[in-house]
Formats: C-alpha cells, structure tokens, sequence
C-alpha cells in the first residue's frame, strides 16, 4: 500500500517546486515473538516465555519503553537482567536525533542476541501507522504512534495460542502519555514503578536517573545559583557580543576557580578567568558555555592558594569564607574576568570513575560520589548498597544539576572492583582517558576471514612474489604483531636492493564495514605494562596481519635501488606476497652483525643495512 503527500514550497530564485513525499506501508512486517502463528518469520527475536518476574504484572510479559526512556534509562536497559524488550521505529528515530551516543549504545544492545531486543517497523506496518492530525505537534503524534503500536501488540499476541497470556507493558515516564494509555487499555507504568517492581533484582534501582530537577532538590530552599538562558538568548548574545561563547577547563588545584578559552581566532581575550562558586555556575570541565565578561574593574588575579572541596556540608557560607581567602592571596596581575552566569549551550557529561564518600548519617541513601578527576566536582547519588560500595572504585552518571544545590544529582551505574587492585586500576584508566576496550562485537567479528586460510590465485594476480627473498623482521622480545620486515641484498650491477615490507591490511579490511569503523575508532593498539588493547582483532594483528617468520603473508613492498653511497638509483611500489625468514629480537640482531662466524643470507642483510644506516645517519648529522 502507498501512501503520498503533495505539497509545493518556493525556492530561493522565487520559483514554485512542487515535492511528492511516498509512504510505503506492508502487511509482511513481522513481530519477532518466538512462537506467533500469525507471522511467518525466519528468525523470532523475543523470547516466547520472558522470565522477568515483577510485582506489578504476574503474568510473563515484554516491555515496550518510549523515547524519554531510552534516552534517560540507558543504564537500565544495558544490564543483562532487562530482556525481551520491543523498541519501535518511531522511539529510535526521535533517539537518533536527539543523541548519537546513546542511539550507538542501543544499536549495540540491539545486536547483541542475548538481550531478546527486537525493533518493530511501526510506521510501515499497515495498521500500526498513523498520520498525523489537524493542530497536532510532531511530539503528541509520536506518543499515539507508541500507544497504537501497543495495542497492536496486545490485540495480535492473543490471536496465538501459545502467547494468548503474554502482555505488552508500555513503559514511560511522560505522565500524560500514560494517562492516555490507561484510558486506552494499554498496561503502562513509569521506568521508577517497573524497576522497583522486580523482585528479583532490587540493585536496578541504584541506576535509575533522576530525570526531574525538581524532585531531586536537596531540602534547603536557598538558592545558590542562577537561573540559565535559554539556547535563543544565548545564541543571540553571543551574536551581538554581549556574551563570549569558549570552552571550560575546571582548575585541578582549586575548585573554585576555573578559565575558559574563548573560540575563535579573532577574539581579543583568549583566555577568561573565573573564580568563585557562583560565577562558574555549575559549568562542568569540557562544557561548551556561554560567558559574560566583566568589567576591567572587577577582574581578579589568579590565587596561588590550593583548595579542594572536602565535600563536608552543603553550607554555602564555609564556600563563602574560602572565595574570600582567594581574593587575599590572589597573584597581582589581573585577567580578563567573567562568569558562566548565562548559561551551558553544550554539556560534556560522561560516566566517571570514582569512590564512594558514605554519609556519617545511618541509615542514610544519599552519599557523595567522589572523581578520579579532580576537575569533576562530586556527584550527590542515591544507593541502598553504600557498605558494599565502600572502598570499591564504582561508576557514576550525572542526570541533573539544580540550581539550590552545591552538587549535581546522579546514579550509579556500575561496580568496577576494590580500589588499589591492579585489573581495577587499569580499567579506570583507560575509562578516564576515553580509551576503546571493549571487547569486538559479533558485528565486527562476522568481517574476519573464515580460518584456515590461505593464499589463493587470485590474491596473487596483482601482486608479485617474492618469497625468495631473505626478508626478515626485527622487533621487542615478546612482539606477536609484527607488522614490518625488512630485506637487503646486491645485485649484479654491484649495487644493492633493500626492501620495506608492510603488512598488507587493506586485503583484511574493506571500506566503511564495521570491522574498518571500529579499527579508525580506536585509532591505535594502546600498550600498557602487562597488557595489550588491539586496534583490530587478534586474528588479524597478531596472525594474518604478522609478518611471521616461515609463513606466507601478503604484504605492501618499497624496493630501492641504492649505490654505495646510500642514493637511490630507482624505486618500486607493489603489491607483494613474502616469506619471511626469521624474527629476530633486537639483541639477536646485534649478535648476528657482530658474530664473525655468522655468514649466511639474513646477516649479511643486516650487515649491509646497519652499513647504509650509518651512512644516512652520518649524512644527516653533516646536513644539521
């Protein structure tokens, strides 16, 4: 079935374009639950008995979360207990425009097959698609787009026998959209209500965000900061230069004193000094802000006074006394000085590594958070496992930050181990730092080539052989990715050829497939002391993409033609196939150079290597 809108709008040179937007809707789209007899389908995704138990909803059910949702309970929704959940066409789409980093992190969830996600294809299944009415915004369309979908959902399970007893339980967090539902018959509850719900997994509720502002608000009624502008008033200051917009970079030493390096290259001042726990306004170290400059004669210097926030008490006066001591140990040179009192137009928020700081209150939930980063400040979060976490490095996000609090509100999100463990360490390391280390997924993995492998005649029609040759490579003590091998020896003329061959990994590695887009996402292997992190898979670095010694490999060559004096009389790029002779070790190949009792091929390539090394060393030195 098809549908077409017809609309025309005016272009630029004043002419009328007239637009035909088609809308194809099918009867095929299946519903990806194991056991349906309605739908004829090759690979069911949900499982047919989900063993969720919750307290809300006895009999076996699936769960059918809307955009907010996923873009605020991600955490949730990665923990290996949440299974066979339907996520709709419409809800993916709004996640994808709104956040990229949490739409890559449900994509993966949704490819991993022991999550039982399935992605329903609403707005082109013939009865789930709905246009959208007369006076109608985008936002309200999209909510009746779930709840159709719901009740679809529930209408077709019922017409199996198998799944007749299977509900569909729409989760969101909107309170309209759910007063909406359950005058439409639809089972809906909020995130909070479902995961309280489960009986056999009460930690899920440590990692709830706390998406409301204000019902996180600590109890104090004072306001500490003020209110942000919106995104139209600060785009509009900055235009007009009332406000700079740069980035923020928290001080390591004192918590209350921070710059922002202003954008772009015409701006007078580069760098903006701000001090004080009001004028940093609850700007967070790589936020994107928006700063008002003061006037010359309120710019302040530079302290020289080391502060760090002990996190002792939400009293706002103990800041207030420390601003002071600022001021009276400030430097005498003044910098330009502002403050972020207008507003974030681009938060950084991640997840960060840190250490739970429990509260002396007993019984007490709430606890501080405190970052391995000290340009983080500590995170105020809500946990029932405070004597489990003590002393664990664990992982927290930030959900909120309101205006009457010192601190922003966040969730727990994982347990990584004790503090001072060696494995612990390492992985709040490489979290810190932004590091890829996660393990390939099956996306990746299915790109590698099926084992055993071997060259075949068509790998060598446009490639030369030159297996003959002695190539050898030298690397550390203990190196499996050899990617590197070397040859040298004289031709009749008198003259020598030294080659450089370079693992062939582009035969490996297609364009834009998932196994290239994870490889230039880690950019490079990260060596630690004990340890290796793979910008590509095992079988690849360490095997098929290896020079190894007495295996054929595939690989890209430079062959020079040099005199004796080290100047190049020819060169050739190709595509080659190599065998290489040995792999040697640093030591071993000093050894062979020096050994007067070593004559064979390999050493004499090294000999004559070494010889022309130091000629285009010494060549180097001379030229300065």
């Amino acid at each position: 079935m098809l549908k077409s809108k017809t609309f025309v709008k005016k272009t630029r040179s004043g002419g009328i374009l007239k637009v035909v937007r088609e809308h194809y809707l099918r009867d095929d789209i299946t519903c990806g639950c194991h056991g349906c007899d309605e739908c004829q389908q090759e690979s069911p995704v949900l499982q047919m008995e989900p063993v969720l138990q919750s307290a809300l909803c006895e009999s076996p059910h699936y769960i059918l979360p809307d955009t907010n949702v996923l873009l605020h309970q991600v955490d949730i929704l990665e923990d290996p207990v949440i299974q066979n959940v339907i996520l709709l066409q419409t809800v993916l789409q709004e996640v994808r425009s709104r956040s990229a980093p949490v739409y890559k992190r449900i994509r993966d969830m949704t490819n991993n097959p022991e999550k039982y996600f399935y992605t329903f294809t609403n707005e082109h299944h013939r009865e789930t698609y709905i246009e959208q009415e007369q006076g109608e915004n985008a936002n309200d369309r999209n909510d009746r787009a779930i709840r159709t979908a719901t009740q679809w959902y529930g209408k077709h399970l019922k017409k199996s026998a198998n799944l007749k007893n299977l509900q569909v339980l729409l989760i969101t967090n909107d309170r309209g959209n759910k007063e909406k539902a359950v005058q439409e018959g639809i089972v809906a509850f909020t995130c909070e209500e479902y995961i309280k719900s489960l009986i056999a997994n009460p930690e899920l509720v440590d990692r709830l965000a706390c998406v409301s502002d204000e019902k996180n608000d600590i109890e104090s009624g004072r306001i500490i900061f003020s209110e942000h502008l919106p995104l139209s008033k600060l785009q509009q200051g900055i235009k007009s230069g009332i406000y700079v917009q740069g980035t923020f970079r928290a001080s390591r030493d004192n918590f209350l004193e921070a710059t922002v390096w202003v954008h772009g290259d015409s701006a007078e001042n580069k760098e903006i000094l701000l001090q004080g726990l009001r004028h940093i306004n609850r700007a967070m170290h790589e936020d994107v802000v928006a700063v008002e400059l003061l006037q010359k004669d309120n710019w302040v210097a530079p302290s020289s006074v080391v502060l760090q926030d002990e996190g002792e008490s939400d009293d706002i006066d103990s800041v207030e006394e420390k601003e002071k001591m600022l001021q009276a140990s400030a430097n005498k040179s003044v910098k330009p000085s502002g403050r972020v009192v207008v507003g974030i137009i681009k938060r950084n928020w991640r997840p960060y590594c840190g250490m739970l700081a429990k509260s002396h209150i007993k019984q007490s939930t709430r606890h501080l958070f405190t970052p391995a980063d000290r340009r983080i400040p500590r995170i105020r979060i809500e946990t029932r496992q405070s004597s489990t976490l003590e002393g664990q490095r664990i992982i927290v996000a930030i959900d909120g930050w309101p205006k009457n609090s010192r601190y922003p509100n966040g969730h727990f999100v994982k347990n990584l181990g004790a503090a001072g463990d060696k494995e612990t360490e390492t992985e709040v390391l490489l979290l810190e730092h932004d590091v890829p280390h996660q393990p390939f997924s099956q996306a990746v993995l299915s790109f590698l080539p099926k084992m055993p492998w071997a060259i075949t005649p068509e790998d060598m029609r446009n490639r030369i052989d030159l297996r003959y040759l002695y190539v050898c490579s030298v690397d550390p003590p203990g190196c499996t990715d050899i990617d590197d091998a070397l040859h040298c020896r004289e031709l009749e003329n008198g003259n020598l050829e030294v080659g450089v061959h370079i693992a062939d990994v582009s035969h490996f590695i297609r364009p834009g497939n998932a196994l290239d887009q994870e490889a230039a996402n880690r950019g490079t292997t990260v060596y630690l002391c004990e340890k290796r992190i793979d910008m590509v898979p095992e079988l690849l670095s360490s095997n098929l993409c290896s020079l190894r010694s007495d295996v054929d490999r595939l690989a890209f060559s430079c062959i020079w033609e040099l005199n004796r004096n080290a100047e190049i009389i020819n060169t050739k790029f190709t595509k080659s196939v190599i065998n290489s002779k040995a792999s040697l070790t640093y030591a071993e190949a000093q050894m062979r150079i020096d050994s007067p009792n070593m004559n064979d091929e390999i050493t004499k390539s090294l000999r004559q290597l070494n010889k022309l090394a130091k000629i285009l060393k010494k060549r180097r030195i001379d030229n300065g």
